[in-house]
This record gives structure tokens, C-alpha cells and sequence, in this order.
């Protein structure tokens, strides 16, 4: 199976369907995205814009989720940006705090922490007793 994910005028994702790899191939039985996208296209409208996502993340970085943007100059699906203070990690395409989350400290269990965005720092939102 294959999935394509829907972008509007802004490359945003809107839905993510699942195709059949029989969809997917062209006349010499190889898989194509192009027919992936006509396929997508005739069902959906010719209007509709696709681009096919990996599940398993082999290629285009991310699997695209509803919200995701899809940036064409890198060829990469990127999560919806969490914090205004976070930024985007060009090796990995995922979004990095400004400061690093605290390393374990060994407790059992492990302390747990939530990102404070007006303090721009992580604070401990669960401390066993």
C-alpha cells in the first residue's frame, strides 16, 4: 500500500489516503507516483494536489499528518512547529527546543518535564515521591 497526502494552496496537508499498489503501477509494472497521483486525482477532483509520503519514513523525512507542511526545496514533510522558540533542525526536519531537554538524573521512575514557552525552558511537571 501507498499513501499520498493532499496539500492546499499553501502546501499543507489536509488528509492522507492510502492507495493500492496496484494503482501505483506504470506498463512496465514498476511503481510510479505520478500514476499515484492521477489516481488520487481521478477520484478526488484534478484540482486536488498530492504528493506521495512514506509510512515508514524512508523518504520525504516525515509521514505527512493533517497540519504537516510539505516544502518542496527540500523535499521533506515538516511537522507543525510546537513553540514559537523552537527551531527548525535542517538535519533532521523535526524542531529543536533552544535549550536542550534535562538529561536523567537516574531517579526511578524518570522525572517527567513540560516545555514553559513563556520561560523559554523546560519545567518539571512530574517528580516522584
Amino acid at each position: 500500500m501507498a499513501h499520498f497526502a493532499e496539500l492546499d494552496e499553501n502546501n499543507i496537508v489536509k488528509q492522507v489516503i492510502v492507495v493500492s499498489n496496484e494503482d501505483l503501477m506504470d506498463e512496465n509494472g514498476n511503481e510510479s507516483e505520478q500514476k499515484g497521483i492521477n489516481f488520487c486525482k481521478s477520484l478526488l477532483g484534478q484540482h486536488t494536489r498530492w504528493v506521495q509520503t512514506s509510512y515508514n519514513a524512508k523518504f520525504r523525512k516525515f509521514y505527512a499528518g493533517i497540519g504537516y507542511t510539505y516544502d518542496l526545496a527540500r523535499d521533506a514533510f515538516i511537522p507543525p512547529k510546537p513553540y514559537q522558540s523552537w527551531v527548525l533542525n535542517e538535519t533532521t526536519f523535526a524542531w529543536d527546543p533552544p535549550v536542550p531537554y534535562p538529561e536523567d538524573d537516574g531517579s526511578d521512575p524518570v522525572k517527567v518535564y513540560m516545555w514553559d514557552e513563556a520561560t523559554t525552558n523546560w519545567v518539571l511537571a512530574y517528580q516522584p515521591e
